[in-house]
């Protein structure tokens, strides 16, 4: 059974900055049973002070006057784009008596960088972190960003649950209270499957609450919680809303917002509510309003709102609408129901011909795999069965050329003269020689994904292709297809994968895997007590 999860690890407590205490913590509020939670998402800009700063900073301080709101969340160069940090606003927040979250993403440094960063959070005493894969790179100064995405969000999780054990031997109160995202918005089997499985092992490495991307499909809000219901998962799970104008609409309709679902129909509503006299406004908040109660409803532990930038005015209404129209919550439920054809939902209603003691039933996608895909998979999984099984029965034997090659200091033609050419033609290899296909259906995720992921796909897919190469189907889709079509699906992100080690950048990874050097080498027996 998967909780909320490591609940010993976690101890409830104020949190303090010099004499001041914020009002709510986020941690204590989630952890209360029928405690609807609603927190705020704020988008720092690209400057150091000014009236965007200004605004957030407002907005923050009329949250901490208005009671309602249990934290802030500050975004992490949102887009990939260069910002204010959130760590230096966060504080200044929550000096000001306010929770925060801070959003915590992979793509702009390196493992170093991040622990650096975890330990700085810890002592400015920002505890609640939202961690991330995040965005691809955008635009800083003189063009396009370098990447990093040293880690994925599950291996930044497992690090942050790692801090935790180490902060609690070091004596202190409070530790990183982890979080989650999860994007049910998806609409092939592929990706559905993928996403949820991810979510499973962010959970299992040290998240304590998930927050959705958004969207505006009741029916895959339902999906997620039917799916942690027959998972045994208990983690509170916020749902995202936001304050939709025409701009944000065109924008998340587009895919400029990866992971976002925003249809055509709601798009050419939107536009046509903000060229009416009065501007969108108010039905932008009766909307958010609705949804609110809806997900209420349906049994989310709360809200997690955002496209607030003008001030705190837009959420009190929102908030004083949900309070007068909750009771009335299943009244509004149709308006978020799409019935778009050709979309994949991980159960469906049963049809009145069939009998079933179950509310839903497995829904089913049409898979199809080229036969190219299919050579490709069976011959290296027969090649990786035949060569790098550790308990097969010729395993002792490569054991033994391997260290022979590389005691004669001759594993250079091996990786030259047969590796190389064996991995480019097959894989588009990177020599990284630390191979991870066996965890994406003997496909390279260095090569095959942009942001390098070896725990799952990121949330920015769109209709089974990739966030950044758009023409490309998503590595992850293209291993559930070929996997999924010889029963073998389980087999996918249903295990931690460790992160690459780098020290082995340009060596082989045959050799490394028989003489146990990369991350599939076998666990350490744990030290023996005195």
């Amino acid at each position: 059974m998967i909780t909320g999860s490591n609940a010993k690890l976690y101890r409830a407590c104020r949190v303090q900055q010099g004499d001041s205490t914020v009002l709510h913590n986020f941690h204590d509020d989630i952890s209360i049973p029928d405690k609807f939670v609603v927190t705020l998402e704020l988008v720092p800009g690209r400057e150091s002070s000014g009236r965007t700063i200004d605004t957030i900073t407002g907005i923050s301080k009329d949250a901490s006057t208005d009671g309602r709101i249990t934290a802030v969340s500050i975004t992490d160069n949102p887009g990939g784009n260069p910002a204010l940090s959130p760590d230096a606003l966060g504080h200044e927040i929550l000096n000001n008596g306010m929770d925060v979250i801070v959003h915590f993403t992979c793509r702009d440094t390196n493992r170093v960088g991040m622990e650096s960063r975890a330990l700085q959070l810890a002592h400015m005493g920002m505890k609640n972190i939202l961690a991330l894969t995040g965005d691809y790179s955008g635009k800083g100064f003189g063009g396009v960003g370098l990447p990093v995405f040293d880690f994925d969000s599950v291996i930044l999780t497992s690090m942050l649950k790692d801090l935790n054990k180490r902060l609690i031997r070091s004596g202190h109160s409070s530790i990183f209270v982890t979080g989650c995202a999860v994007s049910p918005f998806k609409y092939t089997e592929a990706e559905a499957w993928v996403q949820y499985k991810k979510m499973e092992r962010k959970i299992e490495a040290g998240a304590s609450f998930a927050i959705t991307q958004l969207g505006y499909d009741i029916d895959k809000y339902e999906e997620l919680l039917q799916y942690n219901r027959d998972k045994n998962i208990d983690t509170p799970v916020l749902a995202s809303l936001y304050l939709l104008d025409k701009r944000s609409a065109r924008a998340m309709h587009a895919g400029r917002v990866p992971g976002v679902h925003v249809t055509d129909r709601l798009c050419k509503t939107v536009l046509r509510e903000w060229e009416q006299h009065g501007g969108g406004m108010p039905q932008a908040i009766e909307r958010t309003a609705r949804l609110g109660v809806v997900l209420k409803g349906i049994g989310y532990k709360g809200i997690h709102l955002g496209g607030i930038h003008g001030g705190f005015e837009d959420v009190g209404k929102i908030l004083d609408r949900m309070a007068v129209i909750e009771h009335n919550w299943q009244d509004y439920i149709e308006e978020f129901r799409e019935n778009e054809p050709n979309r994949f939902y991980l159960y469906k209603q049963p049809t009145k011909q069939q009998t079933t003691a179950t509310a839903v039933l497995p829904g089913k996608d049409t898979i199809t795999v080229k036969l190219t895909e299919n050579c490709h998979y069976l011959f290296l999984r027969a090649a990786h069965d035949l060569f790098f099984d550790k308990g097969a029965s010729l395993a002792p034997m490569y054991k033994r050329i391997s260290r022979s090659l590389e005691k004669n200091k001759a594993s250079w033609l091996l990786k030259v003269f047969f590796e190389d050419p064996f991995k480019k033609l097959m894989l588009s290899c990177k020599s990284c020689g630390d191979c991870g296909i066996q965890h994406v259906g003997f496909l390279c995720p260095e090569s095959g994904c942009p942001k390098h992921t070896r725990n799952g796909a990121c949330g920015g897919s769109k209709d089974g292709f990739c966030e950044v190469n758009t023409d490309k189907l998503c590595v992850w889709v293209r291993a559930y297809r070929r996997m999924k079509q010889h029963g073998e699906a389980e087999k996918l992100t249903c295990a931690f994968v460790p992160p690459r080690l780098w020290e082995l950048k340009g060596t082989s990874s045959w050799i490394n895997f028989h003489l146990d050097r990369d991350h599939q080498k076998p666990a350490k027996p744990p030290a023996r007590m005195l």
